[in-house]
């Protein structure tokens, strides 16, 4: 059966790739250990659980209306008007099946074939995938160390074209836990509203943040709030991510558009779990208070875990659950042609399994995930050192 270009076109994902080639060798009975979860280690709260559960028993099992019951977009504007002053009316938000899918969907709506849609590199390894299904062309602007891997107004401008239609801004940031202060945001909105550009501002990580506060360009002022589509979801704030429930904020004509979409493709997101995301956001917020203070801790661990191995750098990060480090230095004295090729023998001969980060568009760096226990983090770090410098040693 022959398929469709857009299908071939697809990027293999490594990440993917990696998770199989570990799954192989778990079944053959070696010890893995993964570092490469895009997902919180803990159970989604029983309060959460019990709620649903409840709706359930009482009939939440039909259609609803696809952007959304009402009882869920009232608690999604509830929750933006107490964490960042702003204010959206129930056609102004649209429920869908997870923020991947959100985000799939508004590109879908935004996008023109030769649209250009600024990406900052390192990226999320769907954004660029997901614009090209919408037949739009990814603009890719490589950041570093120097700027903390964050996108600068400068940098901005010198990509702009008379194609460029969207800008996409991910704070705090998969794969580097990078967070945009309020200043960063103001000076990339001047430009934004410079250019008439859109922003697509996905805001997952929101919650993980430490030593920092998050802030949503949607919050600079009015005008940005009207060219802000803002994304979020409860499935990495709440460790809902199986319930599959994401949101998007935005320009009434917008959602009228996603709502289009939806209705025509997927109708409306899991009914019971509709009704899990509006106890997630009822629910006491010490819970996060918590959450996030064990992720903080488990940074730290992981961080300073890091520092131990030879020639390799890493910028602590301000928010999610990534570490980034910079192997390019360490693979190059170990004789290795590129840091993939490295993670590859990583996973043959010391069992840990970590993301090539030119999975994110940056191959001199890894993603390390410290969704895990200190323990675990511990003994896959030693058995980093260990292997680096065995390798160094051999040299």
């Amino acid at each position: 059966m022959e398929l469709s270009q857009r299908v071939q076109n697809l990027t293999p994902s490594q990440t993917l790739a990696i998770t199989a080639k570990a799954a192989e060798l778990r079944a053959a009975g070696v010890d893995v250990i993964g570092l490469g979860a895009g997902e919180p280690d803990f159970n989604t709260p029983d309060e959460i659980i019990e709620k649903a559960f409840d709706a359930v028993k009482k009939g939440a099992t039909k259609y609803t209306p696809a952007a959304g019951i009402p009882e869920l977009k009232s608690a999604i504007s509830q929750k933006m008007l107490r964490d960042h002053q702003l204010e959206y009316g129930p056609d102004e938000i649209f429920v869908a099946s997870g923020a991947k899918h959100v985000l799939y969907n508004v590109f879908q709506a935004l996008i023109d074939s030769g649209d250009e849609v600024i990406i900052p590199s390192p990226y999320w390894v769907s954004y660029t995938e997901q614009v090209k299904l919408a037949e739009g062309t990814p603009v890719l602007v490589y950041t570093d160390e120097s700027t903390s891997f964050k996108l600068t107004p400068e940098l901005l401008k010198e990509n702009i074209t008379d194609k460029t239609k969207v800008l996409m801004l991910n704070s705090p940031n998969n794969p580097t836990g990078m967070v945009y202060s309020n200043e960063e945001l103001e000076a990339l909105a001047e430009v934004v509203a410079e250019n008439d550009l859109i922003v697509v501002a996905d805001e997952i990580y929101e919650v993980l943040v430490y030593g920092t506060e998050h802030h949503s360009i949607a919050s600079v002022n009015e005008d940005m709030k009207a060219r802000t589509v803002v994304i979020n979801g409860v499935s990495k704030s709440h460790s809902m991510t199986g319930w599959r429930i994401g949101y998007a904020c935005g320009d009434k004509a917008l959602i009228k558009g996603l709502t289009g979409l939806a209705s025509q493709s997927t109708s409306n997101p899991s009914t019971p779990s509709q009704w899990a995301a509006v106890a997630a956001y009822e629910m006491d917020r010490s819970f996060l208070t918590e959450f996030n203070e064990t992720f903080r801790q488990r940074r730290d661990h992981a961080y300073n875990l890091l520092e131990e191995i030879p020639y390799t750098t890493c910028i602590k990060p301000e928010g999610a659950f990534y570490l980034f480090p910079n192997f390019k230095e360490c693979t190059d004295k170990m004789g290795y042609d590129t840091v993939d090729d490295f993670v590859k023998d990583l996973l043959e001969n010391a069992h840990v399994a970590v993301v090539p980060g030119s999975a994110f568009g940056l191959a001199d760096n890894v993603r390390i995930s410290y969704s895990t226990s200190e323990e675990i983090m511990t003994e896959a770090i030693t058995r980093i050192k260990n292997f680096v410098t065995e390798r160094l040693e051999g040299v």
